[in-house]
């Protein structure tokens, strides 16, 4: 008798060993598809190679070979990413998404990674502030889906703004230099290092002070599935870790000349 239950204690011991390292292989993140736009460099851009390049790229493959995961991208317009990941097209967004209040009824960030501020591009000289009395009569280009489309919108269109939305952020910065539009509201650090550094933008600068709204304007992270908790904690461990070893300090510097980085570091 006694034999029979330590038989069946074993049995079901080595049945809770079995079902635990069952559940710790699929804990396990094999794969990561990451969203991105590649049409708002230094964040992420392609060659003409057709390489993705870029911060977010750069740090997405840290982030997949911190977890030993396998990293697959895919290009999305900005506006569509929020449908396409609750359809599961792509398991995240990392595409210089901003946490609003709005977004996280949608959808789940990872911690916060990095803030930037938004503020106008116009020509130079022009001196405009991003307020409905400067920018009454004028055209604002924005890139749809975004937290500066969301904010013109509610906070200067009704005053007699034009509010201009399109698809992707080259063309928003194409109509700027051609003139269609008098200013571009987008990123500081997407303008500066993205637009502005280029030849053909030697005419524009930043301009106004930068704009905050609560629960509006919110810090970077990465997009996520409600529910996807598994995936949420192995990211969130990921950029700690990165923090931690200087590696996020590192991709940083390599595309900008001022501190975004928010995730706490080792001094």
């Amino acid at each position: 008798m006694i034999n029979r239950i330590c038989h069946r204690t074993i049995k079901v011991g080595l049945f809770a060993l079995v079902a635990s390292a069952a559940m710790n292989v699929q804990a396990k993140i094999h794969t990561i598809r990451f969203a991105v736009d590649p049409t708002y460099p230094p964040f992420e851009s392609k060659q003409p190679d057709g390489k993705l390049v870029g911060f977010d790229i750069d740090l997405g493959n840290a982030i997949c070979h911190q977890l030993q995961a396998k990293c697959v991208w895919k290009e999305s317009n900005f506006d569509t990413m929020i449908p396409a990941l609750k359809a599961r097209k792509f398991d995240a967004i990392l595409s210089d998404m901003g946490i609003t209040d709005a977004r996280l009824k949608e959808i789940n960030f990872s911690i916060p990674i990095y803030n930037t501020p938004i503020r106008l591009v116009a020509r130079k000289g022009e001196h405009l502030e991003p307020t409905a009395q400067s920018l009454k009569g004028l055209r604002v280009g924005v890139e749809q889906g975004t937290i500066q489309e969301t904010y013109a919108k509610a906070n200067w269109q009704s005053h007699g703004v034009e509010v201009v939305s399109y698809a992707d952020q080259s063309q928003v910065e194409s109509d700027l230099i051609n003139g269609r539009i008098d200013a571009l509201f987008t990123d500081a650090v997407q303008a500066q290092f993205g637009f502005l550094s280029k030849p053909e933008a030697k005419n524009f600068a930043l301009t106004g002070k930068a704009v905050s709204a609560e629960g509006l304007v919110g810090p970077t992270a990465i997009g996520l599935r409600k529910g996807d908790k598994n995936l949420k904690t192995a990211i969130d461990k990921a950029l700690v870790t990165l923090a931690k070893s200087g590696k996020l300090t590192k991709i940083e510097k390599k595309y900008f000349t001022t501190n975004v980085i928010v995730i706490p570091q080792n001094k």
